[in-house]
């Protein structure tokens, strides 16, 4: 597969980013798409990873052969159950280039078996991913959609995520609907499901925090987590409410279980600005930006939306046969 570019760039997209869909059906043509894209990036010396599920990247060994050898695979159901924790791949990944060197990768954070939730939030971590790696180093991502098994509206929205798409044996060209490098790092008009009348509500500020992470913990026992998953739950809503105080002066935290998760919602009237908080590791000296950091790293799965009326956080985490 050639990376040559054709079709119309707009001006949002001439950095050295590439954000390519590649709409597949099935394992087979998978791997037949994949290989010319892996060899080419070898042949011209690119850092390569590949980031797909255990048995797809099993099947891409098989065929590379000895050249499986001289790239980095990544198993995308571990380290990317949390959609959130993905863009920290990439950008570690792309640090460190030599001189005039490529970064290459494939990715496919979508699939089939993607809740719901997860789906919604992958989506979101496809956009935000032209906002992260737009001043980057040259990187080009390849992005799998199986379109065998995934929804028609699945692959329309992946049409305007990315830039560039290829199907087929089509080379990559401009997509039509790609939304553009602004609306990319938009928050908004995703809504989420409200919580269920049932759900445990609780007013939070500066006389009530402790309270409020002793109640998340208790309730994730009683949920059945693990000891310590709860005590990471707690924490969790202890960051988030801690940002909630600290930006807005407390707010309201809903606890309730849906299915196998547990979720913790803090909603308060702050307003939202940074896209990629919680997505990028904190600096080192950095004393801010490690409260929803923390959170990505200790739950299943993290929500935030930015509200004409404020912020909501929406921490999800599943019972486990195992601790953590």
């Amino acid at each position: 597969m050639s990376t040559t570019f054709e079709g119309p760039v707009t001006k949002e997209v001439t950095g050295q980013f590439r954000h390519q869909a590649l709409f597949y059906s099935g394992g087979r043509e998978l791997v037949a798409r994949l290989l010319p894209f892996v060899s080419e990036g070898l042949q011209a010396g690119d850092k390569v990873l590949v980031a797909l599920s255990t048995p797809k990247l099993d099947a891409l060994r098989k065929a590379l052969g000895p050249e499986a050898n001289k790239l980095a695979f990544a198993d995308m159901d571990s380290l990317g159950a949390n959609p959130a924790r993905i863009i920290p791949l990439w950008s570690g990944f792309t640090e460190g280039l030599a001189p005039g060197q490529r970064a290459r990768g494939v990715g496919e954070p979508i699939t089939a078996k993607r809740s719901p939730a997860e789906l919604v939030e992958c989506q979101i971590h496809e956009s935000l991913l032209n906002v992260a790696f737009a001043d980057g180093p040259p990187f080009v991502l390849l992005c799998p959609y199986d379109t065998g098994l995934l929804g028609e509206a699945v692959v329309e929205e992946a049409r305007c995520s990315h830039a560039f798409v290829t199907s087929g044996s089509q080379p990559p060209v401009a997509s039509q609907h790609f939304v553009g490098l602004e609306a990319s790092g938009s928050l908004s008009g995703r809504d989420l499901p409200p919580a269920p009348p049932d759900a445990h509500l609780f007013r939070v500020d500066t006389s009530s925090v402790a309270l409020a992470r002793h109640l998340v913990r208790l309730r994730g026992e009683e949920f059945g987590l693990h000891q310590s998953e709860a005590w990471d739950f707690a924490l969790a809503a202890h960051e988030v409410i801690a940002n909630s105080l600290k930006h807005a002066g407390g707010g309201e935290l809903s606890l309730w279980a849906e299915d196998a998760s547990l979720i913790c919602e803090v909603r308060d009237q702050g307003r939202f600005a940074d896209p990629l908080a919680g997505r990028l590791r904190p600096e080192q000296a950095s004393l801010t930006g490690r409260g929803l950091w923390m959170a990505n790293q200790l739950c299943d799965l993290v929500q935030i939306r930015a509200l004409s009326e404020g912020t909501v956080v929406r921490l999800h985490i599943r019972k486990h046969t195992a601790g953590r």
